[in-house]
């Protein structure tokens, strides 16, 4: 007897084909959820996928444009020597069309049977080794042999595979002309510089004509003052004399002893040619002062004592300076330092002019100078009570050019040249807006070592 299922069926019976047995619904909501995930992600790898080819028109565009802009010669060639792509210059440098010169020897290009040879030579291993600055004759359009240099650099796939060569090259004759410009150019340059730098030393020794004539006319004059002295004195002694020569009486040569003040001039003479050498020397050594001055460009390297250079310097730009502009110097009484006397006046001269400058407007304006000394160095210390400097130019005050003055009252080349000299020194100008007001200048150098013994 056979068994009978419950629903009527025998085991193992699936139905119609095609029907599914026990599928409820929630299985069928998970399979349209993956179907939804499925649809997404394709959604998305094409948007993605999209993105890429834009980037990608994008770059061979930037490609294409950087290959058509360049002015240098470009052929791309296979492992053999092929080549593969050419840039528009070579096309308008060789007369001949991108796609004739695809698939033809690199060889082709060049003018004769020697520069083949030579070029097999030199690119006949392609894709292993680099070539600079090879000079060889290519054929222009017009069929003329032109020289040009040659840069040969090898490719590789992204497994480092070689893949031929990259060679890029320029006609010689235009690089020779871009040589001579840019030479010419540096020269110009140059020239420029030194007229710059020229223009700036005249104005500053312009600035210091006043105080320089006044600071020699005070030993000038007193030298003057002593001569016309010395010579009334000649006169009253060679009268004295003149009388003794023709035999006065004792009685005759006393009164006119007394008359001339004979021992009046005798007792005169020695202090008044001490005060004719002192001024004298006073006046050399203004002078001297001067000529160091008008020489800084020359590269000293000899020991000064900054102290005396801080009050000449002074002195020279107060001289021409207004009546009410007083300048206050603390300094120890030497502070020997070794380099160029002449150039750090000039430093000094700028600081002292600029604080000039940026009290124009007070009532009483002042510039306060000291120094402080440590570990072998000494800083000295500009600071006026002008009103400072704004935030944005302390950190352009030494650029070249930067100027705060009016069209045609400086070059702004004045604190470039200083910073430079200090460095040159071994030291450093720096500058803030001091706590208290004002601008404050700080050169920092090093003092000269004393010597063993001293």
């Amino acid at each position: 007897m056979s068994e009978h299922h419950p629903s009527g069926k025998t085991p193992g019976h699936t139905g119609h084909p095609g029907e599914l047995i026990a599928v409820d619904e929630d299985m069928w909501m998970d399979v349209i959820h993956k179907m939804d995930e499925v649809y997404s992600d394709l959604l998305q790898y094409e948007v993605a996928l999209e993105e890429k080819n834009a980037k990608l028109e994008e770059s061979q565009q930037f490609i294409l444009s950087v290959l058509t802009s360049m002015s240098d010669i470009m052929v791309v060639c296979d492992r053999n020597g092929q080549i593969e792509d050419v840039n528009r210059s070579l096309v308008d440098f060789c007369g001949r069309e991108a796609a004739d010169l695809r698939g033809r020897p690199i060889y082709d290009l060049f003018a004769d049977e020697l520069s083949h040879d030579r070029a097999r030579e030199l690119l006949g291993s392609f894709g292993q080794q680099a070539v600079h600055d090879c000079e060889l004759p290519l054929r222009s359009s017009d069929g003329s042999a032109v020289p040009v240099s040659l840069n040969c650099t090898p490719r590789f796939s992204s497994v480092g595979k070689s893949l031929g060569m990259v060679i890029t090259g320029r006609p010689v004759g235009e690089l020779r002309k871009a040589y001579r410009a840019l030479r010419q150019a540096h020269e110009d340059l140059k020239r420029t510089q030194q007229q710059l730098l020229h223009s700036e030393k005249m104005a500053s020794l312009g600035r210091l004509v006043a105080g320089v004539a006044h600071e020699l006319n005070n030993p000038i004059s007193f030298v003057l003052g002593n001569v016309h002295a010395l010579r009334r004195y000649a006169e009253r002694l060679e009268c004295y004399l003149a009388a003794v020569h023709r035999g006065e009486s004792r009685e005759a040569l006393e009164e006119l002893r007394g008359e001339l003040r004979i021992d009046r001039i005798l007792a005169d003479l020695p202090p008044l040619i001490e005060g004719t050498i002192e001024g004298a020397e006073r006046t050399r050594d203004i002078v001297d002062g001067l000529k160091r001055f008008s020489a800084i460009d020359r590269d000293e390297n000899r020991p000064f004592d900054l102290t005396e250079v801080v009050e000449r310097a002074v002195r020279w730009v107060c001289k021409a300076a207004r009546e009410n502009f007083r300048v206050n110097i603390d300094l120890p009484a030497e502070l020997p330092l070794t380099g160029s006397a002449g150039q750090m006046q000039q430093v000094v001269m700028n600081l002292v002019q600029n604080a000039w400058d940026a009290t124009a407007e007070l009532a009483e304006p002042r510039l306060d100078i000291a120094a402080e000394i440590g570990d072998g160095r000494v800083q000295l210390r500009f600071h006026d009570n002008g009103p400072g400097l704004a935030p944005e130019i302390l950190d352009r005050i030494f650029d070249p050019f930067f100027t705060t003055k009016p069209v045609g009252m400086g070059t702004g080349l004045g604190l470039a040249i200083s910073y430079g000299i200090v460095e040159r020194h071994g030291g450093r100008l720096s500058v803030a807006n001091a706590p208290e007001g004002g601008a404050l200048f700080t050169v920092d150098l090093p003092l000269l070592a004393p010597t063993r013994g001293a």
